[in-house]
């Protein structure tokens, strides 16, 4: 908990490090900075086997989380975008199915940027909506064996890629300022191996396949603004 309240606190410091002063804000300007919260809720399925031999009936569950985030979204004109989102968060992977009793049987921090590039809809006044299509990686770090009910040495994830797709709205408060919700879809899958357990060598084929949904405020304004050097109008 400590963890992600101190990420919260970063996210927070970066996000205000990175907005202008206040006269810069314009809502048709070409950046846009969001601090967010955020559910990762994973939609997992996974086949286990240990020694190469599949394990009937096994699965494993990768746990919901609640996160602060952060999004930085480029505006090539009023209507075509591109998205990073980014966080930190930590995940447990629990046992299911025939090897329920496990309980935890890995943990692990997850580093998972998404990038997507939006088509916002115009002519709607305050209200803004958009949907998106990109890519998820995700890295695994720090990845621990739980419970460790299964008696295993250490755990290695395999990095991830994904496809994402995405829906959101921005409501435009005034002066630059948006209220935003948002809705990331992605898909992906890893492997997970369990080293020296009492079974051997354990595998896991998972698709983890993230629900990621959020809402909380951006500020959007020109870079240029920042710098005192606009020679161009901005998008309309």
């Amino acid at each position: 908990m400590r963890a992600v309240i101190r990420a919260g606190a970063l996210a927070l410091i970066v996000g205000t490090a990175t907005v202008p002063p206040a006269q810069a804000g314009d809502t048709q300007g070409d950046f846009m900075v969001r601090v967010l919260g955020t559910v990762v809720d994973p939609d997992t399925d996974a086949a286990v086997s240990a020694n190469g031999v599949g394990i009937a009936g096994a699965n494993a569950e990768v746990s919901t989380q609640v996160i602060p985030a952060l999004t930085l979204s480029y505006f090539f004109d009023s209507n075509w975008a591109v998205e990073l989102f980014c966080c930190f968060s930590k995940h447990s992977v629990d046992g299911k199915g025939a090897i329920a009793g496990l309980g935890e049987i890995a943990d692990t921090w997850i580093f998972p940027p998404v990038v997507t590039l939006q088509y916002h809809f115009a002519g709607l006044g305050p209200i803004k909506p958009y949907v998106g299509a990109g890519v998820q990686y995700i890295h695994f770090f720090n990845e621990g064996t739980g419970a460790n009910a299964l008696g295993a040495s250490s755990v290695d994830i395999d990095d991830a890629f994904g496809f994402a797709l995405q829906a959101g709205t921005d409501i435009s408060l005034g002066q630059g300022w948006y209220l935003n919700a948002d809705v990331k879809k992605v898909w992906l899958n890893t492997d997970v191996t369990w080293n020296n357990t009492a079974l051997g060598t354990v595998k896991a084929d998972v698709d983890i396949d993230p629900w990621i949904i959020s809402a909380g405020v951006g500020y959007r304004f020109n870079l240029e603004d920042l710098f005192a050097s606009r020679t161009t109008a901005p998008p309309k």
